[in-house]
């Protein structure tokens, strides 16, 4: 593919423009003008697990970006349809990715053109330090698949096209077995760091004493595996292993959206455990502790007022 946009210039955002414009001709669609005018005029320097200046092009209005081959959706789930709505100009016959966490993220671009569609989840993570920096934490890979009849050699070629820039990804001819495990996991860590402060740390796995906070943790991934199950899903990983091996590497990785309640930010908790709420409840399958903790954010989110 000789041309790519990247829509978001968060952290994921970020690390993928970066990588991809090593090589390919690669594109941001920034939110703001001065993010973009800091990529354009001082590259995009990655730290941490690769050490390198990216070189991007960069642009706050969609009609200053050339025709492209792939648009990857790097934003939150929270800002995919203003995102889709900056979709315009791309051609009918480009592909489209979301990375979103969550659900649904696939439904709301197909509203808004006839592109092929790819679905992804990611486990990378990074830091932003600013618009033209940003940290390299855990390089683990992309999961990405075919969508509402895309050809699974879509998802090949951008798997080849991922791996090439130096980042790790995986394409599948199904991705709902990996999409689940990352939605139980994703569920239960964000949603429960939101609410307690605690980064993804070993708090999370802990089960010795009866006051223990992994003992919730698992139950909350149990009811999510419930819900699977029901659903008719086969997850590609344990959720709870998942938890057992974020919560042990010792980085005191923060969950994003524990850095929208510090912040005082909308998070996705409505994309994510919601999501995996509303699918219980559609199975027909009780989920009292999700619902709870789903409310529970909630109202801390209309506590910032």
């Amino acid at each position: 593919m000789k041309r790519v946009w990247i829509v978001g210039g968060g952290s994921i955002g970020s690390l993928l423009a970066a990588h991809l414009s090593r090589v390919t001709e690669t594109w941001v669609l920034c939110r703001r003008p001065g993010h973009a005018d800091a990529l354009e005029a001082n590259g995009l320097r990655v730290s941490g697990r690769a050490d390198f200046l990216g070189r991007p092009r960069a642009t706050a209005d969609p009609a200053h970006l050339p025709p492209a081959e792939l648009a990857i959706v790097a934003t939150k789930a929270t800002d995919v349809e203003a995102a889709a709505a900056r979709l315009a100009t791309l051609p009918p016959d480009a592909a489209v990715m979301t990375v979103q966490n969550g659900l649904g993220a696939e439904e709301t671009l197909r509203a808004h053109g006839p592109w092929p569609l790819l679905s992804g989840v990611t486990f990378m993570s990074g830091t932003k330090h600013g618009d033209d920096h940003v940290e390299y934490v855990l390089d683990t890979p992309t999961w990405l698949g075919p969508w509402g009849g895309a050809p699974y050699e879509l998802a090949q070629r951008v798997e080849a096209l991922i791996v090439s820039s130096g980042l790790k990804a995986e394409a599948l001819p199904d991705l709902r077995p990996a999409q689940w495990s990352k939605l139980i996991f994703n569920s239960v860590v964000n949603a429960v760091s939101a609410l307690t402060d605690l980064p993804h740390d070993d708090h999370f796995s802990a089960r010795e004493r009866p006051t223990d906070l992994g003992h919730l943790v698992f139950d909350l991934i149990q009811e999510g595996k419930l819900v699977a199950t029901a659903a008719g899903v086969t997850l590609r990983e344990d959720p709870w292993e998942m938890n057992l091996i974020g919560s042990s590497r010792g980085s005191r990785h923060f969950p994003s959206m524990l850095e929208d309640v510090l912040a005082h930010r909308p998070t996705e908790v409505d994309f994510i455990t919601g999501a995996l709420v509303r699918e219980a409840e559609r199975v027909g399958v009780e989920a009292p502790l999700l619902t709870a903790v789903l409310r529970l954010v909630k109202a801390r989110e209309d506590s910032y007022a």
